[in-house]
């Protein structure tokens, strides 16, 4: 082929001979050489294809067509001779009993959710349980969310207590600048905002603060907040709300404790903690942790200046709020003693869960 100008007398012969050689062919390995031989980059076919430039241009259309209409032949011809030689193979294997079918297959491993998911979902179908509705947020929010509707106008030094990350170049005509959300708490103004009462809610989503990492904090979290506005709403359903959460997730029987807290948007503020005394074996419900009491979360009355923000008169219309840090609740169900584990992706931690 290399001396002379291939015709289509020659595609005849090669197409006869590659036919025959590929029927004579019975071990995988030789049908391997064979398509390297006639099929490869360097090929006999592939060589018949570069040829096409020196044939006569009025033979040259029919010369191409004809070489592609061989190398499909073979191509289809190869794919089907090379599936058969597959399933002789594995049936020959079957029949020597190289295979025992009655022994039991590998098992497959099994994924599961990650612990903080499965925590927001318990601690979701717990508060939904007491006929609250679940929602989420933005994670970019406005200052005028973040804050200013919070009873947290610019310079108050309650500002202080988030460690903002502010994001630059944002448009500040509408609402200021903008900022990763520090808390769950917008979303009670947007909420209120746009829907009457009465509303009990709860909002799961990520935090972001700007502070450094260690075994109690992280830089991004989850955090859930509770929100519930009526009419006649006192203190005493906070109390009861949470203490039914605590029984629900810590156990029949934990005690609960308030104890006065400060918090812009609500008054009065409280955090509410849960008992950790030892048991009669000496041991405590919650291991690790040697304090009678645990704190688990913060909550209190909305603020009259929230909800007049939002257009409700506070003399009629009352009602309560909390927030959780969803990490913190796993942790201390679980004692769990570093929070840095739960985004370090080691299976040897999450596969507990």
């Amino acid at each position: 082929m290399e001396n002379e100008t291939p015709n289509l007398e020659t595609l005849k012969i090669i197409n006869s001979q590659a036919i025959e050689s590929l029927n004579a062919i019975s071990q995988t390995d030789s049908l391997e050489e064979w398509r390297i031989k006639y099929l490869g980059r360097k090929g006999i076919i592939t060589q018949l294809l570069k040829s096409i430039p020196q044939i006569a241009p009025s033979e040259r259309r029919t010369f191409g067509a004809k070489v592609n209409q061989i190398k499909n032949n073979l191509n289809a011809i190869f794919v089907e001779r090379k599936n058969s030689t597959k399933n002789l193979s594995a049936s020959s294997k079957t029949n020597t009993n190289q295979i025992d079918i009655t022994l039991p297959g590998w098992p497959f491993p099994k994924g599961s959710l990650h612990i903080t998911t499965q925590m927001i979902k318990e601690i979701s179908d717990t508060f939904q349980s007491l006929g609250f509705q679940s929602t989420e947020g933005p994670e970019v929010e406005f200052d005028h969310y973040n804050f200013g509707m919070l009873n947290i106008p610019q310079n108050h030094p309650a500002r202080d207590m988030w460690n903002s990350i502010w994001i630059e170049g944002t448009d500040t005509q509408k609402y200021e600048s903008m900022l990763l959300r520090t808390h769950t708490s917008p979303m009670q103004v947007r909420i209120m905002e746009n829907t009457k009462p009465p509303i009990r809610i709860i909002v799961p989503g990520k935090c972001y603060r700007y502070e450094a990492t260690d075994a109690t904090h992280e830089w991004h979290f989850y955090q859930i907040e509770g929100l519930a506005i009526d009419k006649g709403i006192t203190f005493a359903d906070l109390k009861g709300t949470l203490y039914e959460f605590a029984q629900k997730i810590f156990g029949e029987g934990r005690q609960i404790r308030f104890r006065c807290d400060f918090f812009p948007f609500v008054e009065p503020g409280v955090d509410m903690s849960i008992s950790n005394f030892k048991n009669s074996s000496g041991h405590r419900p919650i291991k690790g942790r040697n304090e009678d009491w645990i704190e688990i979360l913060g909550a209190g009355m909305v603020h009259p200046n929230v909800l007049r923000a939002v257009g409700y008169d506070p003399d009629i219309y009352t009602g309560f709020a909390f927030g959780m840090g969803v990490e913190r609740i796993a942790m201390l169900k679980y004692g769990i003693d570093d929070i840095r584990l739960f985004y370090s992706n080691n299976l040897n931690f999450l596969t507990q869960f």
